[in-house]
């Protein structure tokens, strides 16, 4: 079970001609047949990568299944981190400490940061999905909800597939179409995937070193910068005016140590840096500072709690310590959430799809709204905030 999956993983350019969606399913993939014809794909090939393809179900009732992202931090952080997992996290990255050594080398990408997203996308390996992953990218492409992210995906599948590399009936994964120990998709495959063993093959679901060396490869292909840390925990100064903070607002790292940011461990990164308070539960709550590489976060998931805790996480399996959780103020219910999204879009805000989900345009937008009314503008929604508009 694969339940981070909720989100598609990664973020891809809307094209207008891949977004065909709806209406019969047998038309749909005969569509997908004559486009892969059309666009030079052998007829032969192309009849026998779609002959079994079928709708599945269970992809879209697992696509509408966002629950787990309704989740405040602190409850999120606490379900997905535990001693197990950070004990199992720590042997991996000494049983593969010459392969992580590899990607710092030619990557520049922290040990922490791969093992973070190979625990939480499959625990390590172990639960990678079950569900077909050709049926799984043309049901969602079929389904008219994000059908620009996933028809590209089919294609790239039928490259792989043409390299003896993807079985559409015995391929599987994530219900969202994704692969292997750390999830990529097959886009992200043909692209990234590297032979980490060196038996000239890329089994992300099977070699470990072919996983991470893929994983790390698209990191620094989505735009990580190496050697650079990604978050920290931080401790506020009283009095700071929360309307600067946000994962949206930027100062230099200087400029916050100025103000009275100070590390809970160790020393800030470096002064010059561009750099992001992150007040995810409000300034009663836990406090980091997010530098550069934090935005490549959203590149692999735009859940922003899932991107915050993923990053925590890899602290965590580097040495740092539990965060502060602090005494948050009561934060809104799921309906509650929504009855707030419904409320600022009224007021002309952006918040996306009314979803229940406090991600990055609604954080905007209730900050927006904080300061207009008189609270503390800090991004984080209380039954007062839902009151008062």
């Amino acid at each position: 079970m694969r339940f981070l999956a909720s989100i598609a993983a990664f973020v891809f350019a809307a094209n207008p001609a891949l977004s065909n969606c709806g209406g019969s399913f047998s038309d749909f993939v005969e569509d997908l047949r004559a486009e892969a014809v059309a666009t030079g794909h052998n007829t032969s090939t192309v009849k026998a990568f779609f002959a079994d393809v079928k709708q599945d179900p269970k992809v879209i009732r697992a696509d509408r299944a966002q629950g787990v992202f309704q989740k405040p931090f602190i409850e999120f952080s606490r379900r997905l981190i535990s001693q197990n997992r950070i004990d199992r996290g720590k042997k991996a990255a000494k049983k593969y400490a010459a392969v992580f050594d590899r990607i710092e080398a030619t990557y520049g990408v922290s040990p922490g940061v791969l093992l973070a997203f190979w625990a939480f996308e499959t625990d390590y390996g172990a639960f990678q999905g079950d569900f077909n992953t050709l049926n799984a990218l043309v049901t969602l492409s079929h389904d008219c909800r994000r059908p620009e992210l996933f028809r590209q995906q089919i294609f790239a599948a039928l490259e792989l597939y043409e390299q003896n590399n993807f079985d559409p009936a015995r391929t599987t994964g994530a219900w969202a179409g994704e692969i292997g120990m750390v999830q990529m998709l097959p886009r992200d495959i043909l692209e990234n995937g590297v032979d980490g063993d060196g038996d000239g093959k890329v089994l992300l679901k099977t070699s470990v070193p072919d996983a991470l060396m893929s994983g790390a490869k698209m990191l620094s292909h989505l735009g990580w910068r190496a050697g650079e840390p990604w978050l920290q925990e931080v401790s506020m100064p009283e009095g700071l005016d929360w309307s600067l903070t946000g994962p949206s607002q930027t100062r230099t790292v200087a400029d916050w140590a100025r103000m009275g940011v100070k590390p809970r461990e160790g020393k800030l990164a470096n002064g010059n840096l561009q750099a992001s308070i992150i007040l995810p539960q409000g300034h009663k709550g836990p406090a980091f500072i997010a530098y550069p590489n934090f935005n490549v976060y959203f590149e692999w998931n735009q859940s922003f709690v899932y991107v915050l805790t993923a990053a925590y996480f890899a602290n965590r399996l580097e040495g740092a310590s539990i965060y502060n959780a602090g005494k948050p103020d009561t934060g809104l219910s799921g309906s509650q959430m929504k009855q707030l999204q419904k409320k600022l879009q009224a007021l002309g805000h952006d918040v996306g799809k009314v979803d229940g989900i406090l991600g990055a345009r609604t954080r905007v937008a209730v900050q927006a709204e904080q300061t207009r009314v008189g609270l503390p503008a800090d991004a984080w929604p209380t039954p007062k905030l839902l009151s008062l508009l």
